[in-house]
């Protein structure tokens, strides 16, 4: 019968609204003391409006831990030319030691700014990772080494059940293998491929650099495979890592991705840093 006829009109179901699409960073373990309070206030400002991923590297907190992490010998070198920490059952646990102290800090900062926040363990259902490479150089020859490392196969969101304006996770970058065996992997491109599968729109990579650089000079806007193309003729160390990381996020689907060393707002606002694009 119709609301003419005597019946009461039907009352529109709301809409709901959707939530913000995440933002993650990558925080590098070597600038993290180096982020006063207002790089913070303004992360928990950007919070407030988005739900944030924070995704830690360790190296500063680990050659703080013990002297040995500050030696050549820990790190390798694969057949291929790539670089990778030394990681043994040891080494896992010295990670989780300095991560966890790390973790407070963090957790407490964003706490104390009305950002709730929460640790997680990429290990811990999370990061998925394949067999690592086998074959090392070490004193000039190849040998075969178990080195607790492996590339990152898959990430399940839904470790990210709580992905809300005003709630923050920080992932520590640990994975597990189809063995179960708890591993490292590379922060940066632990924090494409978590930005991915969250479906996030920005990246943002803070480093303790200002700008990529090119022949000396600052780069403001790049494209992937611009970056590409540098990274394999002409960078070098951790940035060689962020553009390759940088590569795999826009692959998955993030829109951009930021590397530089300012406050969040001004690196997604292109003020300063390097953003990079598909096009």
């Amino acid at each position: 019968m119709s609301a003419a006829a005597g019946q009461p009109t039907p009352t529109p179901t709301p809409t709901p609204t959707p939530t913000p699409t995440p933002t993650v960073v990558k925080l590098g373990g070597s600038c993290l003391d180096d982020l006063d309070g207002s790089w913070w206030d303004d992360l928990a400002r950007h919070g407030r409006e988005r739900p944030l991923v924070l995704v830690h590297g360790w190296s500063k907190p680990l050659r703080k831990l013990s002297p040995r992490y500050s030696e050549p010998s820990a790190v390798l070198r694969d057949r291929y030319g790539n670089q990778s920490r030394w990681t043994t059952p040891e080494v896992i646990a010295d990670i989780k030691t300095v991560s966890a102290e790390l973790g407070a800090d963090v957790l407490a900062r964003l706490e104390s700014r009305g950002i709730t926040a929460e640790r997680l363990l990429g290990s811990d259902g999370l990061i998925q990772a394949g067999p690592g490479e086998r074959w090392w150089w070490r004193d000039k020859q190849l040998v075969e080494l178990e080195n607790l490392v492996g590339p990152i196969t898959g990430v399940d969101p839904a470790a990210l059940k709580n992905l809300q304006p005003g709630h923050a996770y920080l992932v520590t970058p640990l994975a597990r293998n189809s063995e179960g065996q708890e591993i490292n992997t590379d922060a940066d491109r632990a924090a494409a491929a978590v930005a991915g599968a969250a479906g996030a729109e920005d990246l943002v990579l803070v480093t303790d650099v200002a700008h990529l650089l090119i022949d000396g000079e600052p780069v403001r806007r790049i494209t992937a495979a611009d970056a590409a193309a540098f990274r394999d003729k002409g960078a070098t160390g951790g940035m060689r890592k962020k553009l390759r990381a940088a590569g795999e996020a826009l692959d998955r689907g993030v829109r951009r991705v930021v590397i530089g060393s300012a406050s969040v707002t001004d690196l997604l606002d292109a003020r300063t840093g390097t953003v990079i694009t598909r096009t």
